[in-house]
């Protein structure tokens, strides 16, 4: 057993808030392009199209551009970051060696418990119809799967990638004909379910290959279909 894991606690994540919050509801106009990087919008028009407090924009807009989501400067109005390749490029890049870690540490001990967590979400991918809930329930899958593998700096590191990734995804707007990440995500949880750790591992590289691919070659601001990660 890897010393560095914890199969027996759950550790929380600070980037993977329920799906009803308002960090949830801000980050899908976002990922739906409602909110996009040509938007001029501000903390008070924010809070009435959402309907809260200006207070509690803050902190979301806070969190946001923690993740790079967001761009905040004193004196500017808030903004939706743009993201160029090479952010990308390294963004996929340390996902892909936090994510290799994840996965073998999540393989050690799976328990029935956060497999039946990670299947209910892999559902609701497959019944999303919504665009930017679907970008972000994929994000999901992967923030769920490392807090399973029990490990907290790798968990919180990844949850500072995976959105990054998901408005890399939101912009470029790509996908292969046929290509469904639920499915690969419920491959992924499959091997891990039987502590198949290369097979877990080879299948999260195919996928995150994928993606490398397609975002890069397409680049941000080309809009064509979409692809979740």
């Amino acid at each position: 057993m890897n010393s560095f894991a914890s199969p027996h606690t759950l550790v929380a994540l600070p980037f993977s808030p329920p799906a009803d919050d308002l960090y949830s509801r801000v980050f899908d106009a976002i990922l739906e392009q409602r909110l996009h990087a040509a938007s001029r919008f501000t903390e008070e028009s924010l809070a009435q199209m959402f309907g809260v407090r200006r207070s509690e924009i803050r902190g979301v807009l806070t969190q946001l551009s923690h993740q790079q989501v967001i761009v905040l400067r004193a004196n500017h109005r808030p903004r939706v970051a743009m993201l160029d390749s090479e952010l990308i490029r390294q963004t996929l890049h340390a996902r892909r060696l936090t994510e290799t870690m994840v996965v073998r540490l999540a393989c050690q001990q799976p328990r029935s418990q956060d497999l039946k967590c990670l299947r209910a979400l892999i559902d609701s991918e497959r019944h999303c119809a919504a665009r930017g809930s679907a970008i972000r329930l994929s994000g999901e899958f992967h923030l769920k799967l490392a807090e399973m593998a029990g490990n907290a700096p790798l968990a919180h590191f990844l949850g500072s990638l995976v959105p990054l990734s998901s408005l890399a995804i939101a912009q470029v707007e790509v996908r292969v004909e046929g290509y469904c990440d639920w499915q690969v995500h419920a491959g992924i949880l499959d091997a891990v379910e039987r502590s198949e750790a290369v097979k877990a591992v080879m299948l999260l590289s195919r996928h995150l290959d994928y993606l490398e691919e397609t975002l890069l070659s397409t680049g941000p601001g080309l809009s064509q279909n979409r692809v979740a990660g």
